[in-house]
C-alpha cells in the first residue's frame, strides 16, 4: 500500500472527533492492478484520494487488508479504503475489528498529511470506548469469495496441493484447463459455499428450496423444518453444520433461538457458522 487513501464516506466520527480533518482530494491514474480482480474492468481512469503520509520511502511498508470477509462479523469495520497496487479496490487501509486498530499506514506522525495525524489521533479515542470488547470470531475458514477468485487461477498455479486444498477433486476433473467454467460454477452457487477444506456446494440446502446458508431466514426455517416429517433429518444436519450447536431434541433448538433472537450473524471467516452476539457487546450510538 501506498501513501494515500480513497475518499470515502467523511459521515464516520473519525473524520469529526475530537478534530475535524479535512483532506485534500486529488485524483490519481486508477491503479493498474485493479484491473485484474473481478469488477476492476468496470473502475473510471481517474479515482478521488487524499494523502495520509508523505513517505520519502523508495518502498511502502504499508500494509492493507484484503477486502473479502472483512466485515462479515458486527464487530470489524472498514473505515478508509488504502491505494495500493497489488490487491484489489476495496481493500482495507483503516480497520477495526472488536478492540483492535488496523491502521496500515507505515510511516511515523512525524512523515503524515495534517489531515492524516489527525485522523490518527481520532482513530485512537474512537478506538478507546471499544476497550475489552475482543474479537467475536477468530479465522477458522476463508470467505467464500475466495472460491470465485482462486478458481480464475487455476491455469495459473501449477502447485498440485493448490487445488487439492481449494477445490474437491471432482470438480478438478470437469473443470481442468477451464477456470472460466469454474469461476462461474461458484458464481452461481455462491449463497450455497461452504468449506470443509475444501469450497463445497451445499447441496443439501438446495432440496429444501432455501435461497442462501447464511442469512437469518435460513437458520429460522431450519429449525421451523424440525417438525417436517420429511425434512427433519436434513434440518438437523444441517443445522449442526452450520451453528456451533449440536442439540438433539427440536425444543432444544428452539429454546436457543427464542434466547438468542436478533442476536445472530454468520461468518465465512469464522468457519462458515452462526454465532450469537453476547449481550450489550454492540455499541450502538454514532459511529
Amino acid at each position: 500500500m501506498g501513501d494515500a487513501a480513497h475518499v470515502g464516506s467523511p459521515a464516520h466520527i473519525v473524520f469529526s472527533k475530537p478534530f475535524i480533518v479535512n483532506p485534500t482530494v486529488e485524483e490519481y491514474d486508477t491503479p493498474s492492478g485493479y484491473r485484474r480482480f473481478p469488477g476492476g474492468k468496470e473502475l473510471p481512469d481517474k479515482m478521488k484520494v487524499w494523502k495520509v503520509q508523505n513517505s520519502e520511502k523508495k518502498t511502502y511498508g504499508g500494509v492493507v487488508a484484503r477486502s473479502y470477509g472483512f466485515t462479515d462479523s458486527p464487530d470489524a469495520e472498514a473505515i478508509v479504503l488504502g491505494v495500493n497496487n497489488g490487491k484489489e479496490y476495496g481493500a482495507v487501509g483503516i480497520g477495526r475489528h472488536g478492540n483492535f486498530l488496523q491502521w496500515g499506514y507505515s510511516s511515523p506522525p512525524s512523515e503524515m498529511t495534517e489531515a492524516g495525524q489527525k485522523l490518527f489521533l481520532n482513530c485512537l479515542c474512537y478506538i478507546k470506548k471499544f476497550d475489552g470488547k475482543a474479537p467475536l470470531v477468530t479465522r477458522k475458514g476463508y470467505p467464500r469469495d475466495n472460491a470465485v477468485r482462486l478458481a480464475a487461477l487455476i491455469n495459473r498455479i501449477k502447485d498440485k496441493s493448490f487445488f487439492e486444498s481449494t477445490f474437491p477433486a471432482e470438480l478438478k476433473e470437469k473443470y481442468d484447463g477451464d477456470p472460466d467454467g469454474l469461476v462461474e460454477y461458484y458464481k452461481d452457487n455462491f449463497e450455497f459455499i461452504y468449506r470443509e477444506r475444501t469450497f463445497l456446494i451445499d447441496s443439501d440446502l438446495k432440496t429444501l428450496g432455501l435461497s442462501s446458508n447464511r442469512t437469518i431466514e435460513t437458520l429460522e426455517k431450519l429449525i421451523e423444518l424440525l417438525d417436517s416429517d420429511e425434512h427433519s433429518e436434513t434440518a438437523q444436519k444441517l443445522l449442526i453444520r452450520y451453528t456451533q450447536e449440536s442439540f438433539e431434541k427440536r425444543e432444544q433448538w428452539q429454546n436457543w433461538h427464542a434466547e438468542n433472537k436478533g442476536r445472530f450473524f454468520f461468518s465465512d471467516f469464522g468457519g462458515y457458522k452462526f454465532f450469537v452476539v453476547p449481550e450489550g457487546y454492540l455499541i450502538t450510538d454514532e459511529k
